[in-house]
């Protein structure tokens, strides 16, 4: 913590307040004084403080008082409440109304400068938790997964629809499409963003460890259980569990969950003690779920448990429309994290992106952005630069390979697409140049604008 920390000091005894500002001044704070509870209380409505010490009987505004008025201003600021009449009673109260420490006075300057060094590094603490926690719910809003394509913006209709609820949550979707990322911007856009959000795969932890792994166990309960261990769920207590990968739990494991999802508590292995839960259960998995329940891999009962709302990501090839957007991201973010300047992609290098199955989804074009970035030695990225089976798809595919079938065809949105994709060439091409992009495509520089804002390509 920096010594520069501004401290306010509230005592009535103005000596006594002399010699301590002193004290702290010497050791580095900077300090602010207040003989009255009143004007303490006018200061901190104008001004912040990493720190308020203050006498606790004051005339008129107790230090009780401007405990309970710093909470409420400034919740994540410490205080110190200092007195010659130390009572039981009035130290329980302090630290009631929250209070760091009580100290009685006379006091040793040392152990109050160890106490100011501690309520410091719990405000740093505090704040630094607060911003980072702002981060992680920036970077998981809803606007920050990428896909204008009809069918993202289904899925986008769902989320928000279900932010708000506790439901339980099934997503389903191929490996790499995303279904995390998607749990994760449920939970930091619900009432539980401030509570854990807990993520564990059930198909990389083996069967025989997943149970402890997922619901704790005390110690002596298996060979190597030599101290008792929470287990996921508890951790995730008042949050979110995020099972990755369900389909692959054991039968014996379906049946304690089914349990915990209906009862609302479990225990830990090898205890009898209920424990109470309090969770949002989000589930994933790339497996189809009828047909393993048709083939009595998996339970009917839990499938319905689990299944209350279904989300559905559809893989890469079926969103073509968002395959440029999603590479401009990733290029984007990947030449800043290398702390290199933003490179293009040229037109047939876009095309066989866009032409590419992508059977990794979003994971694999990001992992391919990744390594072309990484190995690319110009300023813009050509098919030369993309790996082999990539590359050669590039006149694999018209720009646009919709077709009218028999169950019809959103036409609105196939053109949406294929202008997107035109004005998304255009731009590379021009090198982000409006004016030049609407030259190749023959249309107002302003008219282009409207579309860019339209087809959210800003």
């Amino acid at each position: 913590m920096s010594q520069t920390a501004k401290i306010l000091l509230i005592d009535d005894e103005l000596e006594s307040c002399k010699a301590l500002s002193l004290l702290l001044t010497a050791a580095g704070y900077r300090v602010e004084t207040s003989l009255t509870g009143e004007k303490a209380l006018s200061l901190l409505k104008n001004q912040s403080y990493e720190l308020i010490i203050s006498d606790l009987f004051l005339p008129g505004v107790s230090g009780i008082d401007i405990l309970k008025q710093v909470k409420e201003i400034s919740p994540q600021t410490c205080v110190i409440l200092i007195t010659g009449n130390a009572s039981a009673e009035t130290a329980v109260e302090a630290m009631k109304e929250g209070a760091f420490d009580y100290i009685s006075k006379p006091f040793n300057f040392e152990r109050l400068k160890i106490q100011v060094a501690k309520a410091l590094e719990k405000n740093h603490l505090v704040i630094e938790n607060q911003y980072l926690r702002q981060q992680l719910h920036g970077r998981y809003r809803f606007d920050n997964i990428i896909g204008t394509s009809q069918s993202m913006q289904q899925v986008f209709t769902r989320m928000e629809k279900v932010v708000n609820t506790d439901s339980t949550i099934l997503i389903l979707g191929a490996s790499g499409t995303g279904k995390e990322l998607v749990a994760k911007a449920i939970h930091y856009n619900s009432p539980r963003k401030n509570k854990p959000f807990i993520a564990i795969n059930c198909g990389a932890i083996p069967a025989e460890l997943l149970e402890s792994e997922l619901f704790g166990h005390t110690k002596g309960s298996f060979t190597s259980a030599i101290a008792n261990k929470p287990g996921k769920f508890e951790d995730a207590n008042g949050g979110t569990i995020f099972l990755d990968e369900i389909g692959n739990m054991p039968e014996r494991l379906q049946m304690k969950l089914l349990r915990v999802l209906q009862e609302h508590e479990f225990e830990r292995v090898g205890s009898s003690r209920k424990i109470r839960l309090d969770i949002r259960l989000i589930s994933a998995t790339n497996a189809d779920l009828p047909e393993r329940v048709k083939n009595g891999q998996f339970r009917e009962d839990l499938y319905y448990r689990l299944n209350v709302i279904p989300i559905l990501l559809p893989p890469l090839k079926e969103r073509r429309g968002d395959i440029p957007q999603l590479t401009r991201h990733f290029l984007s973010r990947i030449c800043k994290e290398m702390r290199r300047p933003l490179m293009a992609i040229d037109r047939n290098a876009m095309r066989a992106i866009e032409s590419y199955d992508w059977p990794g989804n979003v994971r694999e074009l990001e992992n391919v952005i990744e390594r072309t970035v990484a190995l690319s030695d110009g300023e813009i990225i050509s098919c030369d630069d993309l790996p082999p089976d990539i590359a050669k798809v590039q006149n694999a595919a018209p720009l646009n390979d919709s077709q009218v079938t028999n169950e019809g065809i959103d036409m609105r949105q196939v053109v949406a697409d294929i202008e997107r994709q035109m004005i998304q060439q255009a731009m590379d091409l021009g090198q982000g140049v409006k004016a030049r992009a609407a030259e190749l495509l023959a249309i107002n520089r302003t008219t282009l604008v409207e579309k860019i804002k339209r087809l959210g390509l800003e």
